[in-house]
């Protein structure tokens, strides 16, 4: 059986500070095929990479995206101080723009855009919608919106032909109708929530598991049925495959 396909999730996070550009731009060019990202909006509806109810982790302030403007936004640094301490001091916090414009740069690559359930909150489904799709519908068959809400993917099912994918955090969620109607075309799941042994089938559409560090795990996983493998180490997870000779197939849309 084919390895799976390795997503660096965020970016390069182990490396970088998340959901930056330098994070996917590192990832991008160590060979990364697949990557993912996280989207919240800021007060005034701009779309922002981001990962987190509150800036503190990130950017070393208090407060949340969703209440400052995006001039407000753009002033914060993405340093992500306790893991990197000052190295990134002037690293921005990134606009979901930075996704066409990296994927321009790599023509093989495809990403996974994640509608956070706090900006949903906040903002509601098609105020989000509206915001995000105008970025990320030119990247058709390059790139599909994931969420934890299946009510924003449903809505997304009537607005656009980008291919959807569910997350869950407990593997009988599978059973649930709402998903089985919605048919994803991906499905990413925890690897804590996972059954401890056995095939690893969903209904609908490819598997995707998250945080997975060590590569023999990913190949286990692999093995069981999963189509893909999430990591933050992505540089150190390509080197690895590359030493046990595993390459996988190019990137294509589901």
């Amino acid at each position: 059986m084919a390895p799976p396909h390795l997503i660096a999730h965020r970016g390069w996070a182990l490396r970088y500070p998340e959901n930056t550009r330098a994070a996917l731009a590192a990832a991008l060019e160590a060979g990364a095929r697949w990557v993912e990202t996280d989207v919240q909006l800021a007060s005034d509806g701009v779309p922002y990479l981001f990962h987190d109810r509150t800036l503190e982790r990130l950017c070393g302030v208090q407060g949340a995206l969703h209440r400052l403007t995006s001039g407000a936004v753009d002033a914060l640094r993405a340093s992500e101080p306790k893991s990197f301490g000052q190295r990134f001091r002037a690293l921005p916090v990134a606009r979901l723009e930075v996704v066409p414009e990296l994927l321009a740069l790599h023509a093989k690559a495809f990403c996974f855009v994640e509608l956070k359930r706090v900006t949903l909150e906040h903002h509601g489904i098609e105020r989000v919608l509206d915001a995000v799709l105008p970025v990320v519908e030119p990247l058709a068959g390059r790139c599909a919106l994931i969420s934890f809400s299946l009510p924003v993917l449903t809505a997304a099912r009537r607005r656009t032909r980008l291919p959807v994918g569910a997350v869950i955090e407990d593997w009988r969620l599978l059973g649930d109708p709402e998903l089985h109607a919605l048919a994803p075309e991906y499905v990413f799941a925890d690897l804590e929530c996972l059954p401890s042994s056995g095939p690893l089938r969903v209904p609908h559409g490819r598997l995707a598991v998250y945080e997975v560090a060590r590569p023999e795990l990913a190949l286990e996983l692999g093995a069981r049925g999963a189509s893909f493998v999430e990591t933050f180490a992505i540089g150190e997870m390509l080197a690895a495959f590359a030493q046990l000779g595993l390459r996988g197939e190019e990137p294509r849309p589901a």
